[in-house]
């Protein structure tokens, strides 16, 4: 004698509380966020105002149930693609990987030979080369010198600069494209 009417076909409510959790981790990793990388995350408007409205609580109790609300909103949307944007903005995925050591080797060939100057020249048109030659210079003699590796650094930054300028100028002609 089978029976349709099985009660294990449903989540536990251990199962059930711990995507509960999980949602409301997601959430408090959206509240930690600054202005500018929760721009870069996609979020139905309510739950964008209800992270703003959480980041502004300084009350313990009022953050923790502004938690819990946020939780609850993202039961109604898949976490994945906002997981995703977490992921990328804290540098976890395999692209933004491979993309910070593609910049870093191409800072160590543009110290090695000046003449790479031409390869970000033509990847990056609007770069102002001056700047990254002068940068260049200072990084070689900061090594020289054995000095903190302050030019070294910000060489990297202009590069990825560059680089996520050419990504959003990639984006917008993408979607200039597809109107």
């Amino acid at each position: 004698m089978e029976t349709d009417d099985n009660p294990y076909d449903r989540p536990s409510k251990s199962a059930k509380k711990r995507e509960m959790l999980d949602l409301q981790s997601i959430g408090a990793e959206l509240v930690a966020l600054s202005t500018d990388q929760l721009k870069k995350v996609d979020l139905p408007d309510d739950l964008r105002q209800a992270v703003r409205d959480c980041q502004r609580f300084t009350q313990h109790g009022a953050h923790r149930r502004q938690l819990q609300y946020i939780g609850k909103l993202m039961r109604n949307i898949d976490p994945a693609p906002i997981q995703a944007a977490l992921d990328e903005i804290n540098g976890l995925s395999a692209a933004a990987n491979a993309r910070m050591h593609a910049l870093e080797r191409l800072r160590s060939r543009f110290l090695e030979d000046e003449k790479v100057i031409g390869e970000i020249a033509d990847a990056h048109p609007g770069a102002d080369l001056q700047y990254l030659r002068q940068l260049r210079r200072n990084a070689l003699k900061e090594r020289e010198q054995g000095k903190p590796p302050r030019a070294f650094r910000e060489l990297y930054r202009r590069l990825r600069e560059l680089d996520g300028n050419a990504d959003e100028a990639n984006d917008s002609d993408a979607i200039d494209h597809d109107e």
